[in-house]
This record gives C-alpha cells, structure tokens and sequence, in this order.
C-alpha cells in the first residue's frame, strides 16, 4: 500500500487481507431443559411440550458476534441464542464461544424428525442438525390456573363482603 502526496511518496506498508474464518461447530444440540444436555452427535429425543436448552459452540466466531437465531418447526418461531448461556456440560477450555437460549417444543407436533437451523457470521453460515421428537406430550399442570382461579374468586368475595357492609352502616348527619 502506498500512500502520496502531490505526486511524491510518503508512506508505504504491507498490508494482509484475510477471509474471515468459517463457523467450526463443536456442538449444536437440542435437550429438555431439567436434564443433562447429550453431547454433539449424541442421538436424544425431545418430547412434545417439553421446556428445552439450545446450546451451540462455535471455535472460530465471528467478530462482534453476541447472538445467533435458530429457526425449527419444533418452536412456535425463531429462538434467539445467547453468548455466553450457562451450559454445565460444556467447559469451553477449547476457546469456543458458547450461545444457549432456553424454549419449549410445541405441544401439537407429531413424532419423527426435523431440521433445527442456526444462522451464524452475521447471516453467512447456516448449520443444520436433525432432531427427534418421540413420546407422549408433556403434561402441563393446571395447578397455576386454579390457584390463580381460587384467588381471584376470594379478592371477589372479599370485595363483595366489604361493599355490603359499607352500605349498610348508617349515614352520619351533617
């Protein structure tokens, strides 16, 4: 590189340009949420209705990178992966950086296998993984509703109570 100044020469360098890197995926796994997360390449299942973690490693990040979006039919939309979310199983001591988020399956999706897709380097990789659905869907408690139900009933009563017996005390004469 050189630089000039009215016809003259003031500066010259060597400059190098180099390609940024490609993604190198360690881990891109799916797993329920209250258990141990499988390891890359580890066949798992998920469950219909089941609170899950995302987590994905990435040794050779792009620059300024902070989140990356995973796109599936198992989520009702796009997930967002974080830097740096807690991932037990992974000690990262590779210089990878870790990206996790947390989301639940949909209830509604049949059993067999789909595609889970990672967007990463600012839009110019994508990283695809297959991920089983199998079993039954996960319950979910009905336990809040009613609580919710039961207290709501009760402030009503109370309420009710309170006004009843604010009519009936008698008025002071002015």
């Amino acid at each position: 590189m050189t630089a000039t100044s009215h016809g003259r020469i003031v500066a010259t360098a060597r400059m190098a340009v180099v390609a940024e890197g490609p993604a190198v995926i360690g881990r891109f796994v799916v797993g329920d949420a209250k258990r141990p997360l499988p390891g890359d390449g580890e066949r798992s299942a998920v469950r219909p209705g089941s609170d899950v973690i995302v987590v994905l490693t990435d040794r050779q990040p792009a620059a300024g990178e902070t989140s990356l979006t995973v796109k599936s039919p198992l989520f009702d939309g796009p997930l967002t992966l974080r830097e740096g979310e807690d991932d037990p199983g992974c000690k990262c001591d590779d210089g990878s950086r870790l990206f996790g988020g947390h989301t639940a399956v949909r209830d509604d999706i049949p059993a067999g296998r789909y595609l889970m897709t990672v967007v990463s380097h600012h839009g110019q990789e994508t990283t695809t993984r297959q991920v089983t659905v199998a079993g039954p869907p996960v319950p979910h408690s009905r336990l809040p509703w009613l609580i919710g139900g039961g207290v709501a009933l009760s402030l009503g009563a109370l309420a009710s109570v309170a006004v009843r017996r604010q009519r009936r005390k008698p008025q002071a004469a002015d």
